[in-house]
C-alpha cells in the first residue's frame, strides 16, 4: 500500500525514476531496520573484511542528475545508486584521515529509536550514543599553529573542504568537521537525543569548539548553515579572530530554501526523496551551480545515504528545521553584522554562479554594514567545491593578515 500511495502522489517522475524508487522503497526497509554497523570505525571494519568498496557505474542517459550515476543501480543491499566492487574506496580513504571527538550531551530519555511509521525499533545508525555525540574531525597542520575552523554547509561534509585543508596546513592548524546528521558523524533519529533544530546547532558548535580545546579561532563558514555561526560568534566575539562566510544568505530573498533542497521538507514525499542518494547528494549538490562532480568525489557524499536510512531520516529534520526557522535567522544574521557592537573581522566570500543565492542586495549588504567583500566568479554556491585551491590561499591571506596585527 505504501508503494502505491508513492507511486500516486509522483505522477511527474518519468519510468526510470519511479521504478527506482519503488527499489529504493523496498531495500530501504530492510537497510533501515537491519543490524547496522555501530560506528563509521565499525563499517569500515566490517567492509574490509568483505573486501568490497562502494563505486558507481556510468550512465550519461538520464540529463536530470549531472552526476554519471545510473538512476536504476542497486544490488538489493544498498538504497541504490550505487554498485560495490573489489578496489580502493576514496570515501575510506577519507575517514582514515579523521577523528572522532565527543562533544554535545544527549538529551532525552535514552530510549530505543523507533521508526517514525511502522514503530520499529531502528538499525543502530539512528540510535544515539550512551552519553555524548561523536563528531568526524579532519585535522590538518601543527596544533601549535593558529585555528582555523572550516563548517561546511547544507547539504555537505567536511569533505568538502579537502582541497583547502593542505594549503592551510602550511601556517595554520586547519579542523573541518561533520555536522550531527552529516558525513560520519552522528546522525541520530529525529526526537531521540536531537531535533535538528538550528538552536541545537548553535549549542553543539559551542560544545564542540569547547572539545577541541580552541581558546581563539578563525571560523569560515559555508551557505545555510551560516546564521547558525554568526548567531554563535555574536556570543564568543572574545573567541575569534576573523569570520570568512562564504556565500551565505544575506537578504530576505535568501531566507526561502530552494525547490531541490525545500522538496525534502515535504509530507511524504520528503521522506521518500530525502532516501535517495541522487537526490540527496548528487542532485543537491550540482543543482547549486555550474560544474559537474567527479564520480570518486560523487560517491563519498552518497555513501551515507548508500549505508543506512538514517541520513535521509537527518536531512529530512534538518530541512523542515531551516523551512520554519531560516527567515528569522537571516534576520537576525542581518542585525548581528550591521550591529555597532559587532568587532570581529568578516569577510564575505561569493561565488558568483550560485543558481541558488541571488547577488542582488549582496553588495549593497557589505557596503552599509563596512564588511569586506571578496568575489570568486568561476565559483557556484559551493565555493569550496568550485574554486577550492583559489579560496584556500584566499582564507590564509585574510586569516595571516588578522593575525599578524
Amino acid at each position: 500500500m505504501a508503494i502505491q500511495a508513492s507511486q500516486a502522489m509522483i505522477p511527474f517522475l518519468h519510468a526510470r525514476q519511479l521504478e527506482y524508487l519503488v527499489r529504493s522503497h523496498k531495500s530501504s526497509l530492510s537497510s533501515r531496520f537491519g543490524d547496522r554497523p555501530k560506528s563509521a570505525a565499525q563499517l569500515i571494519s566490517r567492509r574490509d573484511s568483505n573486501k568490497l568498496a562502494c563505486k558507481a557505474s556510468v550512465d550519461d542517459s538520464d540529463e536530470d542528475y549531472l552526476i554519471d550515476a545510473p538512476v536504476s543501480a542497486g544490488d538489493g543491499f544498498s538504497f541504490s545508486g550505487g554498485k560495490y566492487s573489489d578496489g580502493p574506496s576514496q570515501s575510506d580513504e577519507w575517514f582514515k584521515q579523521g577523528n572522532m571527538v565527543k562533544a554535545f550531551p544527549v538529551l532525552g530519555s535514552g530510549e530505543k529509536a523507533k521508526d517514525p511509521i511502522f514503530g520499529l525499533t531502528m538499525g543502530s545508525g539512528s540510535q544515539s550514543p550512551a552519553d555524548v555525540f561523536r563528531w568526524f574531525c579532519v585535522e590538518s597542520g601543527i596544533a601549535d599553529n593558529p585555528p582555523v575552523l572550516l563548517v561546511h554547509g547544507f547539504p555537505s561534509q567536511a569533505y568538502s573542504y579537502r582541497k583547502i585543508l593542505p594549503i592551510l596546513s602550511k601556517d595554520y592548524h586547519a579542523i573541518a568537521f561533520d555536522w550531527i546528521g552529516f558525513g560520519f558523524s552522528d546522525k541520530p533519529q529525529p526526537g531521540y537525543g536531537f531535533n535538528y533544530t538550528l538552536n541545537e546547532y548553535v549549542s553543539s558548535l559551542e560544545s564542540l569548539i569547547n572539545s577541541l580545546g580552541i581558546d581563539k579561532v578563525s571560523l569560515v563558514v559555508q551557505g545555510y548553515f551560516s546564521p547558525v555561526v554568526v548567531k554563535y560568534a555574536s556570543k564568543h566575539q572574545e573567541k575569534l579572530n576573523h569570520l570568512i562566510l562564504l556565500n551565505p544568505p544575506l537578504t530576505s530573498k535568501h531566507a526561502n530554501l530552494p525547490s531541490s533542497l525545500s522538496i525534502f521538507s515535504n509530507f511524504l514525499l520528503g521522506e521518500i526523496f530525502s532516501q535517495d542518494p541522487l537526490r540527496a547528494s548528487d542532485k543537491a549538490l550540482t543543482s547549486c551551480g555550474p560544474y559537474k562532480m567527479k564520480e570518486d568525489d560523487a560517491m563519498v557524499y552518497r555513501r551515507p545515504y548508500l549505508t543506512s536510512g538514517s541520513s535521509g531520516f537527518a536531512l529530512n529534520a534538518i530541512s523542515r528545521a531551516m523551512r520554519k526557522e531560516l527567515k528569522n535567522y537571516v534576520e537576525e544574521t542581518r542585525t548581528i553584522l550591521k550591529d555597532e557592537n559587532w568587532k570581529v573581522k568578516t569577510t564575505i566570500c561569493w561565488g558568483q554562479r550560485d543558481r541558488w543565492l541571488s547577488y542582488d542586495g549582496v553588495e549593497e549588504f557589505c557596503k552599509d554594514s563596512k564588511l569586506k567583500m571578496v568575489e570568486l566568479p568561476m565559483a557556484g554556491h559551493h565555493v569550496q567545491e568550485d574554486s577550492g585551491e583559489e579560496l584556500g590561499k584566499l582564507i590564509a591571506e585574510i586569516v595571516g593578515r588578522r593575525v599578524q596585527q
